[in-house]
């Protein structure tokens, strides 16, 4: 539950009241260290008011003035432990974050428990977007917060602010929770569909259908002596270059996803490219493999062969 002791400085240490502190593995319990309590500009007019009303009290020397300001400040005082008990013993959790493209929102899950017999009003949650939500006593709800991605790797969730005003919305408790629940990105994919790379036997495939019998399926670059109607229009309209339509029997060799030939002028771009094969390449169902300078993966095909690329492409 995340309970190790603070140091005296770190206790102090004015990031932990915004930030929170050390990113979390595990589930987060939300108690009197981790909750702080600032009244809000309503409840900084309620103060205002009491103060006058005691001043009122005091000038006339009216009891009644007196009798108000005093319930007033013991509702004031009182507000305080609720605001508090609207937080307390909440259990914060990360859940499984699925990858994403970079450009993408990355959506962090994260789980939250009310343990207690009392039910929970108006929780809030922020991330880089914002949710509230309600808990009955022993309810655990899922909560699903997006953050933007930039670029490729591994990325931590930013501090995550369970929050709330209950009851009055004189306070504003909060507790600033991290974890440690990274989210992976792969590299954004290329816009341009550029032709598959040139495979061994010469033939060069297209991801739009399956290599068998006399079908359609790849482009190479145009050669001398290729017909006309061989000539692949659509690539040569949108200033991809000429290519010549291919047309395969069975038995075609393997793809293979090359990074030293993948275009591009940095490293970057190189991976978009790949990305951008790969995601064709397991639409159309081919069996495609990776080579990267630090890395081999032979061709197969499914859904575990695309993500062990994509991941790939994401920790070069």
């Amino acid at each position: 539950m995340n309970t190790a002791a603070l140091s005296l400085p770190d206790r102090f240490r004015l990031s932990r009241f915004f930030l929170g502190e050390a990113p979390a593995a595990g589930p987060i319990t939300l108690g009197h260290r981790r909750i702080f309590i600032l009244p809000t500009q309503r409840g900084l007019g309620f103060v205002l008011l009491i103060l006058l009303l005691l001043l009122i009290g005091f000038v006339y020397s009216n009891n009644l003035a007196y009798l108000l300001g005093f319930l007033l400040a013991s509702i004031f005082f009182v507000a305080i432990l609720h605001s508090f008990k609207a937080l307390a013993g909440l259990i914060v959790r990360a859940g499984r974050q699925p990858a994403v493209f970079a450009g993408q929102a990355g959506a962090f899950n994260f789980q939250i428990s009310n343990p207690g017999r009392l039910s929970r009003f108006a929780v809030q949650l922020h991330l880089q977007t914002e949710l509230t939500i309600s808990l009955a006593p022993a309810e655990t709800q899922t909560a699903t917060l997006y953050q933007a991605t930039v670029r490729r790797g591994w990325l931590q969730p930013q501090t995550l602010t369970v929050s709330s005003l209950y009851p009055l919305g004189l306070f504003r408790a909060w507790a600033p929770l991290r974890f440690d629940s990274p989210l992976l990105v792969y590299p954004k994919p290329a816009k341009r569909q550029l032709p598959f790379p040139q495979s061994d036997d010469g033939a060069v495939a297209e991801g739009q259908s399956r290599r068998q019998g006399d079908e359609f399926y790849g482009l190479r670059p145009y050669q001398r002596g290729d017909a006309i109607r061989q000539i692949h229009w659509k690539t040569f309209a949108k200033g991809q270059g000429v290519f010549s339509k291919q047309y395969a029997g069975a038995g075609s060799s393997e793809l293979w996803l090359d990074y030293q030939q993948a275009p591009g002028h940095n490293r970057e771009e190189r991976l978009s490219q790949l990305c951008r094969w790969i995601i064709d390449a397991e639409k159309a169902g081919l069996r495609y493999g990776l080579v990267l300078p630090n890395l081999r993966l032979q061709p197969d095909t499914g859904a575990a062969h695309y993500r062990q690329c994509l991941q790939a492409l994401a920790l070069f």
